[in-house]
């Protein structure tokens, strides 16, 4: 299985279609709370709350929680933009944990840390003069990536 891990997360249509993608491939998703909205229909509706049913998610109150439970991840590997090793690089297995920054600043460098340096990875960019992509964009290409190899 693979863990998909959004760490508070602020905007709803983006963790709906996460969440969507968690549905169809089978993947666990982790939502490290605060979250910048609230889990409803309303907030998740257009990007995925049918699937929602469907979805295996586990709310941690924070991190230190998210770390403490049974249903974590093996091994993290953290998506971030303050790297050179690409996320191509390097080989998933079973039971790995992809982690993303939320959409406003990323992931704070504590976590860099706890994380290590290598064990965090980047999506190149053709472009590095523009910041990044889109969250539910670079977790479907990370996680299509994982299971990839993971097939």
């Amino acid at each position: 299985m693979l863990h998909l891990v959004l760490f508070q997360p602020q905007i709803a249509p983006n963790t709906g279609n996460v969440g969507r993608l968690c549905a169809v491939t089978r993947s666990r998703l982790h939502l490290i709370h605060p979250l910048g909205f609230e889990i409803t229909d309303k907030n998740l509706k257009r990007a995925g709350m049918d699937y929602w049913k469907s979805l295996d998610v586990h709310e941690h109150a924070d991190w230190a929680a998210f770390r403490a439970s049974p249903h974590g991840p093996k091994r993290l590997w953290l998506f971030t933009t303050k790297t050179k090793q690409a996320f191509w690089d390097v080989r998933y297995a079973d039971g790995d944990g992809l982690v993303f920054g939320n959409e406003g600043s990323g992931a704070p460098s504590w976590l860099h840390d706890e994380v290590g340096e290598t064990q965090r990875v980047k999506i190149p960019q053709a472009n590095a003069e523009l910041r990044s992509l889109n969250l539910s964009t670079a977790v479907g290409i990370a996680c299509f990536e994982a299971l990839r190899q993971l097939r």
